[in-house]
């Protein structure tokens, strides 16, 4: 399953957004009904998962990880914290709480983008300023990249 496209979306005072069509579009064409969504590793934003890529991304990380080991148990312990089930009413919108809206930063413009197997959620600023920051020097992170990769 692929996502293509970045869409802004507002955020209403409760906290509801309208998931692109594009995107319920490809869920739907996937057989997809349902997604989990969870703070970023690594960026200000929260991520959109198809359940099943969630579930496929779980037990791998679970068949790295020894139940037995503190620091493993730790690990999964604080990667599932904060996961939610989404669930998309009949106009194709979900709720995003005031805790997840205060992480990522949404006021309520929100910005969608398409990352190849799940959706990323951003605060439209924070994401504008965070493409131009990126984009500047990505030419030479790739080569850096591809280079270190063996290509």
């Amino acid at each position: 399953m692929r996502f293509f496209g970045d869409f802004t979306a507002k955020a209403d005072a409760k906290g509801r957004v309208f998931l692109p069509a594009t995107f319920r579009k490809v869920l739907e064409v996937n057989g997809e009904e349902q997604l989990v969504m969870r703070p970023d590793l690594f960026q200000k934003c929260l991520v959109l998962y198809p359940k099943s890529l969630w579930n496929q991304m779980l037990d791998e990380l679970k068949s790295k990880l020894s139940r037995w080991n503190k620091v493993h148990s730790d690990i999964l312990r604080d990667f599932v914290t904060g996961v939610e089930d989404v669930v998309l009413d009949g106009s194709g919108r979900f709720l995003i709480n005031k805790q997840k809206l205060a992480k990522a930063g949404i006021t309520s413009e929100v910005q969608f983008l398409a990352v190849d197997d799940h959706i990323e959620v951003w605060d439209k600023d924070t994401y504008d300023a965070h493409v131009e920051k990126q984009q500047a020097d990505l030419g030479q992170r790739l080569e850096d990249a591809m280079k270190d990769l063996g290509f």
